[in-house]
């Protein structure tokens, strides 16, 4: 499947934004400017069931697949967020970037102990503007109009589809290429041990103090700040 792609910037290097589920390609808009003056062209891309991509099927490996069917191989930079950073890690050795950022990868999506449920972010789909303005206060107008697009384009099925996958562990055995980890500080998803773990496996681990789950909606200058020698 072939996904909706939207291109910033004419840079020499190319990076690549993968988002995480329940958002689309806008939910990077505060990072495009930051890569473009960094010389990058940049591309993000809507997974299917989000944004203006077709709907279908949904497992780890249907968005793994479509990044390969959509986009060219060999940019310098891949950044995936949660889901987006699962789909990556699972493509990545197709797409051979120079350099994988994963940021709070869903590589266990049930958390490390497969008792959080994909299928409850589906409640969010319906979350009414005070709600979004209590939850993110320091966003303008704009932005929460934007995030609201992109849960009302979100097909909210993809994450009742990968409540069966919660248990299943897709942290990679090594990296690829080299990958640096993101990780929230507390973290549903990466836990302490995770990180050692991936830190033995060869991952560059940094770690965001105080910060959600989605770091570059959460403290965007910590976020900017902790990729700092991998763009």
């Amino acid at each position: 499947m072939r996904l909706h792609t939207r291109r910033w910037g004419a840079g020499a290097r190319t990076a690549v934004l993968v988002h995480g589920i329940m958002a689309d390609h806008r939910t990077w808009d505060p990072l495009v400017p930051v890569l473009t003056g960094h010389g990058y062209r940049v591309v993000a891309v809507d997974l299917r069931g989000h944004g203006r991509s077709p709907r279908g099927s949904y497992s780890p490996e249907d968005f793994a697949d479509d990044l390969v069917d959509t986009l060219d191989a060999g940019p310098e930079l891949m950044l995936g967020h949660s889901l987006g950073a699962l789909a990556l890690a699972l493509a990545v050795g197709r797409l051979r970037p120079g350099r994988a950022v994963y940021s709070e990868p869903a590589w266990r999506l049930g958390g490390p102990d497969g008792t959080l449920d994909p299928a409850a972010f589906a409640a969010f789909k319906r979350v009414p503007r005070l709600l979004m303005n209590t939850f993110r206060p320091e966003w303008d107008e704009d932005r929460v109009a934007a995030e609201l697009a992109a849960l009302t384009a979100w097909d909210e099925s993809s994450a009742h589809a990968l409540s069966a996958y919660r248990r299943v562990d897709h942290t990679p055995d090594r990296p690829l290429v080299p990958s640096l980890v993101q990780a929230a500080d507390p973290s549903s998803l990466i836990s302490p041990p995770h990180r050692r773990e991936l830190r033995d496996r060869g991952f560059a681990v940094r770690t965001l103090p105080d910060v959600g789950h989605s770091p570059h909606r959460d403290h965007f200058d910590a976020f900017v700040e902790s990729l700092e020698g991998w763009l």
